[in-house]
């Protein structure tokens, strides 16, 4: 808990939890059912701190992704899309937690789908924040996976990224280009985020692992409620990758809300538990505490 900033968001939540093969940091709080938030490439658990409010009568139970944030990877191939899911399984088993609905942002909604095929008892639902549920287009599919395996395979890359991309306004100019525009505090964020080199490199251990062709294909099968938000000014996963693959779900339904980018949750959490609120109640028999 010492690595933690006192003034990180929620910290009064976070727990640190050794389960093997990672070293998890979790921020559960709330009463109800539980439901289970995870962050995209990048991010961390502070991602959703702004939604954990608008999302009462559940148990919200938020994890750093392994190498993300405070979560300390237990071994470097463990961060590609079935290994993550495999070992958030273990955890949730090692925790108790039965999680009634999953939601994901970006990649993290790739997770979730993919956790409803291995969990023992799967969740009732999934929720997609911009989700990251198809392949770079074209020149960009075939580069940006070999660039970050050859730059996750030294050890000094993360140190010079880091160095690079951390100042206020390269951070400021990466966020812009997802289409959102955060306040200065969620600024502040993710520039202590991007400054930690462990962090930039589970990133990039993430981006190099990142098989999601297998997943994509699995579409017409997934025969579990899911509900796809998308932003229309979203420039990291434009609104069609929600709404296309929600056409090739038997049960999906997609929505869009205007005016927004990548980091919706971030950017109007209000607007997002107002589509996300019914849709639980609807997949899980009115099961919240409220």
């Amino acid at each position: 808990m010492s690595s933690i900033p006192k003034d990180w968001p929620l910290r009064e939540y976070s727990k640190v939890i050794r389960c093997r093969p990672h070293e998890w940091h979790v921020q559960v709080m709330g009463k109800g059912p539980d439901v289970l938030l995870l962050h995209g490439a990048g991010a961390s658990a502070h991602s959703f701190h702004r939604l954990v409010p608008c999302l009462p009568g559940y148990r919200l139970i938020i994890p750093d992704l392994p190498g993300h944030g405070f979560t300390r990877a237990g071994g470097m191939l463990r961060q590609g899309l079935d290994a993550m899911a495999d070992d958030l399984a273990t955890l949730c088993a090692d925790q108790g937690w039965r999680p009634l609905a999953i939601i994901g942002h970006s990649a993290g909604a790739a997770i979730a789908l993919r956790l409803i095929e291995v969990l023992p008892n799967p969740p009732r639902a999934v929720v997609g924040i911009n989700a990251a549920l198809g392949p770079f287009d074209g020149f960009a599919g075939w580069l940006f996976p070999k660039l970050a395996r050859a730059m996750s395979a030294s050890p000094f890359v993360a140190a010079i990224l880091t160095r690079l991309t951390s100042k206020r306004k390269q951070v400021e100019g990466l966020l812009k280009g997802t289409g959102s525009y955060l306040d200065a505090d969620a600024v502040t964020m993710y520039q202590r985020l991007v400054s930690d080199p462990r962090h930039m490199e589970g990133t990039l251990g993430m981006m190099a692992q990142w098989q999601l062709e297998p997943l994509i294909e699995r579409f017409p099968q997934i025969m579990l409620p899911c509900l796809l938000i998308a932003s229309d000014k979203d420039k990291a996963v434009p609104a069609r990758v929600s709404r296309e693959a929600a056409a090739r779900m038997q049960r999906a339904t997609y929505a869009e809300i205007a005016g927004y980018g990548h980091l919706l949750h971030e950017e109007a959490p209000e607007a997002v538990a107002q589509l996300v609120l019914p849709f639980l109640r609807r997949t899980s028999g009115h099961m919240s505490v409220v």
